[in-house]
């Protein structure tokens, strides 16, 4: 009842900055709030406020979740006006700072001492200010320059606050809307807890800035800086300090003479290989968070930094999101429909060949004209069309990947507008498709897995031998869901006896792997191999075949 009444006062809140701010003016959803017109800002104070001025105030104003909401639109200026875009871009780390005393006391208290014991220097102002925390210079004892992040003073209640709102508001959409199980709006805002929850936590940022460094050791294309443990705590963090032009100041990155187009190129092959390749990737990627390096501005450096927010996907979202970055890429849009299926994106009774007409409708005039003359709103209101009409499941743990994509695009475009995204991705991605699931990367899996399966091998024959015995007397049992037990029903007994053979076969190919990695050699040699592994993986091979269903 707490939390309701508190989200209920939290969106009174929203309604009245809206009106202050006179938002009605530039988005008519703010129209709902008219009843409460009486608390708009006076005119004389308006009088001298662009439209996005006052869209950046309000945001400010709300609190970290409506900041970073505005951090998103700023680089997607290819969908906002140029006079929002600019104003918006503020955001990313020019939010309004807290007082330097609070900042001062946060830091002593997180690291336990003062700050002239804990540093050689410690500048008071600011270096910049963003949603969650600000930055301050300082020196360590020994002459090396770091920053150092300290949190905001009540940001985790203001969040909590937000989250509130948030669950309330998607438990009304969930029941009342005829697309929320598919949705999932209380999934979504799940996993925007969960974020902005480890955004909190400066000790996982730097485990996190810590794994990223480890992961572009030596590279030429990315950098980031070294965590100071010593000097870092979860509501303060030590870091080496960085120097570059910020992404977003183009006039500056022009003056230094960076090659746009290859830095474009280059963030876009950094977040492919950070997704696919190490699959730890940076999801809050705004123009705020990146420098570029001087040192080679025809081979441009990018320097990472703020890794409160890093997406991992499980290996089965990964294969299957590479696999249909893949087949965009070719054209096969019938993949594409068969990958959304597999995976379980989309319920299995949906007919494949219509869903790869649908596919084909909406990507195929795309690939027929250079990315900057794609309008980016047009296809994503026909994938919604296309996810209302064929029950797409919206996914909760791709959000984070989703929305680094939409970012990446907006920078590279913010960057070289022609870019064509898909024809640098593409070797990209089919390079480490090939290093992460070719046969150097099956036989690495095999070898990593081998002790545990050498652990095992004790009870393989015993559980063979079980289970062949129970179907061969139809006693077997395998837990299935109800809809596997209706197919399971119009399987004959020819389908049982091909599972039997399939299990031996399996079977005999581990113990003929395990004979061999044992390096056991008894006796008789065939071929120049030891007889026993050679005899079983014969058993096995003609087992599989055995296995194999045929057609009539």
């Amino acid at each position: 009842m707490i939390s309701n009444i508190r989200a209920f006062l939290r969106v009174y809140k929203i309604a009245r900055v809206a009106i202050r701010w006179r938002l009605d003016e530039i988005t008519p959803a703010a129209v709902l709030f008219s009843p409460l017109s009486w608390l708009r800002t006076p005119a004389g104070m308006a009088a001298g406020m662009s439209r996005g001025m006052r869209l950046r105030k309000a945001l400010e104003e709300l609190g970290p979740l409506f900041v970073k909401f505005g951090q998103i639109l700023s680089t997607r200026r290819d969908l906002m006006p140029a006079d929002i875009a600019d104003e918006l871009a503020l955001l990313q780390d020019r939010v309004a700072p807290f007082p330097n005393s609070e900042a001062r006391a946060a830091i002593e208290k997180a690291l336990g001492d003062t700050l002239e014991n804990l540093y050689g220097s410690f500048e008071e102002a600011p270096l910049a200010s963003a949603s969650i925390a600000q930055v301050h210079a300082a020196t360590l004892k020994d002459g090396r320059q770091v920053v150092v992040k300290v949190l905001r003073p009540g940001i985790a209640e203001r969040i909590r606050d937000d989250i509130s709102v948030l669950k309330m508001v998607a438990a009304v959409a969930e029941k009342r809307l005829a697309a929320g199980e598919r949705i999932r709006p209380r999934a979504i805002v799940a996993e925007i807890e969960r974020s902005l929850t480890d955004e909190l936590d400066l000790l996982r940022e730097g485990a996190n800035g810590s794994v990223l460094k480890r992961n572009f050791a030596g590279s030429s294309e990315l950098y980031v800086p070294e965590m100071i443990w010593a000097l870092s705590k979860e509501r303060a963090l030590t870091m080496e300090r960085v120097y570059g032009i910020p992404l977003n100041d183009l006039p500056a990155l022009r003056a230094a003479g960076v090659d746009f187009a290859k830095l474009a190129e280059r963030c876009v092959r950094l977040f492919y290989t950070q997704v696919f390749r190490d699959n730890f990737f940076h999801a809050d990627l705004h123009p705020g968070n990146l420098l570029i390096s001087l040192e080679h501005p025809e081979d441009p450096q990018v320097i990472a930094m703020d890794f409160g927010i890093m997406g991992q996907l499980a290996q089965n979202d990964q294969f299957y999101l590479a696999e249909n970055f893949t087949a965009m890429f070719n054209q096969d849009y019938r993949r594409v429909a068969e990958l959304h299926i597999d995976a379980g994106w989309m319920p299995a009774h949906i007919r494949v060949d219509e869903l790869e007409g649908a596919v084909r409708t909406i990507c195929e005039p795309y690939f027929t004209r250079p990315l900057s003359e794609v309008s980016l709103g047009e296809v994503l209101m026909k994938l919604f069309a296309l996810a209302q009409r064929y029950e797409l499941t919206l996914q909760p743990q791709l959000i984070l990947l989703q929305k680094t994509l939409l970012n990446v695009e907006g920078i590279a475009r913010m960057l070289w507008p022609k870019l064509d995204i898909w024809s640098v991705a593409k070797p990209v991605l089919a390079q480490i498709m090939a290093e992460r699931y070719g046969w150097n990367s099956a036989i690495a899996t095999v070898r990593s897995r081998l002790p545990g399966w050498i652990h095992n091998t004790p009870e393989i024959p015993q559980l063979a031998y079980e289970y062949l015995k129970q179907a061969h007397s139809g006693r077997a049992r395998l837990q299935m869901s109800s809809d596997d037990l209706k197919r399971l029903a119009d399987v004959s007994h020819a389908a049982h006896r091909h599972m039997v053979l399939a299990i031996l076969g399996m079977t005999l190919l581990i113990v003929s792997t395990l004979l061999y990695a044992l390096g056991e050699q008894p006796g008789t040699l065939v071929f120049g191999m030891p007889a026993a592994p050679l005899i079983a993986a014969i058993g096995a091979a003609w087992a599989f075949v055995a296995s194999w269903p045929t057609r009539p």
